[in-house]
């Protein structure tokens, strides 16, 4: 996408957005959008177009650190539900809970027995967050192998990105095939009907948050909507599928 083009499709879409919050203050509404994804897929850059022209007050994002000892002692998911929206909030999580999947799963943070407790409790966590009638998203960016060793190479010659670097990235490579499974199993056994997942295909960043959001934005409700802003591609964002492979959205 060309840069010209992409900043006027961003303008617009966060016109849209403004609108959006604004339904959402007035009618105490409730908002969760989860961002999962490869490292280095955009999660960060794509949360911030969609906070950049947002009320501080009323969107929060939430990246959590390294649990504590008194959160390995407590249900896992407790130390997320302090985070989660109250009325007229949007809240994006910028990894959550699905960490015990993917993350925690691969690098041996967790048990096999916890691990397939979080499979097990999953479900009925988010079937009682969309029964409170929060509005509620899981989009996963996946990017090829390729991609990613560019990206995390840059990292590490940028120095106004040092701060993303980690241990953790330093793996992704080598992890690559682990992630892949994990990734996949996950897909599998948490795309929900009242919560699916939907993968963003992330190698043009330009291109993957300009569809996120207008993804997002074409399935809520809210006045003065301009539809023909919002029509996306399902090339580069789709709800969970087996047919996503075939597509090439998501990588081996």
């Amino acid at each position: 996408m060309k840069k010209k083009e992409y900043k006027k499709e961003l303008y617009n879409l966060q016109v849209e957005l403004v609108k959006f919050q604004r339904h959402v203050i007035e009618n105490d509404l409730k908002v969760c959008i989860i961002f999962e994804g490869r490292d280095a897929a955009g999660k960060d850059g794509t949360i911030k177009r969609f906070t950049e022209h947002l009320s501080p007050r009323e969107a929060r994002v939430v990246a959590l650190g390294k649990p504590s000892d008194k959160d390995r002692k407590s249900w896992y998911f407790q130390r997320y539900v302090p985070h989660l929206p109250s009325g007229g909030e949007i809240v994006f999580f910028n990894r959550s809970w699905y960490n015990r999947a993917g993350v925690e799963k691969v690098m041996g943070f967790c048990t096999k027995k916890e691990y397939k407790l979080f499979m097990k409790e999953v479900g009925n966590f988010e079937q009682m967050l969309t029964h409170s009638e929060m509005i509620f998203f899981k989009y996963y960016l996946d990017i090829s192998k390729k991609e990613q060793k560019k990206r995390l190479e840059e990292r590490k010659k940028d120095p106004l990105k040092q701060w993303k670097l980690s241990p953790i990235d330093q793996m992704a490579q080598k992890l690559w095939n682990e992630y892949s499974k994990a990734r996949d199993e996950m897909f599998m056994k948490t795309s929900f009907i009242f919560a699916p997942w939907y993968i963003v295909h992330s190698d043009d960043k330009k291109t993957a948050r300009i569809n996120v959001m207008k993804h997002f934005l074409a399935h809520v409700d809210y006045p003065n909507k301009r539809e023909e802003l919002l029509i996306f591609d399902n090339d580069i964002v789709c709800k969970f599928d087996p047919i996503c492979y075939d597509k090439g959205l998501i990588a081996p």
